[in-house]
């Protein structure tokens, strides 16, 4: 790429990520995104944004954990199930084609959520079941693996839209869930490629820079709605590009 188009791809990894870090996730969906618009192999793609993902999660549960303390009965249960199964989809490979659709369809959840259809409002708390959140950890957890996310974009409006907890709480387990299983993930797939060692460390010195300011701005002070508005136009355009591949 030119040196236009790196430092184009670089603002707008820094705005992922702190988008992503406002609301306690990793920001993977948001990678995947942006390496998929500026043609990054696509094996590539898969390893740096778990590594990018761990980086921003780390950053943003430390954030939200010094202003909200963990529900146990919710983080036990979807722990234990979704661990196991990120390592088992991160060690699995997949067709392009179908890696693709299953990824143009779980972007569309975070596209949802940053428009707005998924209120972040704080209702009655309800404790669900503890074999459905078992239930629920294992679907995201495999999904997470064998698409490479860490699965808190899909996590975080269940929790909220279900109000099985307030938004902070969601942030938070998201947070640690997204680590967690994305190191999981990491693990499985063994290894960043070395041809893009130097462009990891690059990206990575970035979204931690991002990840801190979201983190902390979201954890504490505040969110940009408008600025989530300009992620999701990220996204739709990534999901365009991702069918029209295919």
């Amino acid at each position: 790429m030119s040196i236009a188009l790196w430092i184009g791809f670089y603002l707008l990894l820094f705005l992922v990520a702190f988008l992503y870090a406002s609301v306690g996730h990793g920001g993977a969906s948001g990678y995947i995104a942006l390496m998929t618009l500026f043609n990054f192999v696509p094996e590539e793609i898969k390893v740096i944004a778990l590594g990018l993902n761990i980086l921003v999660s780390g950053i943003a549960f430390i954030q939200y954990y010094s202003v909200e303390k963990i529900n146990y009965k919710l983080a036990v249960p979807l722990l234990i199930s979704s661990i196991p199964l990120a390592f088992v989809g991160g060690g699995m490979k997949i067709d392009t084609t179908i890696y693709k659709l299953i990824l143009a369809i779980i972007l569309v959840v975070p596209i949802i959520r940053l428009t707005g259809i998924f209120k972040e409002k704080e209702k009655e708390i309800q404790t669900p079941p503890i074999f459905i959140l078992v239930f629920i950890g294992a679907v995201i957890g495999f999904l997470s693996g064998l698409i490479s996310i860490g699965g808190g974009i899909l996590l975080t409006p269940l929790l909220v839209y279900f109000s099985w907890s307030s938004m902070k709480q969601a942030s938070l387990l998201s947070a640690l869930f997204i680590f967690l299983n994305s190191i999981a993930g990491l693990i499985a797939k063994k290894s960043i490629p070395a041809s893009n060692e130097t462009t990891f460390f690059i990206m990575a010195g970035i979204v931690v820079i991002a990840g801190f300011l979201g983190a902390f701005l979201g954890a504490k002070i505040f969110k940009s709605i408008v600025l989530k508005r300009i992620l999701a136009s990220v996204l739709i355009i990534a999901v365009i590009k991702l069918i029209s591949t295919l």
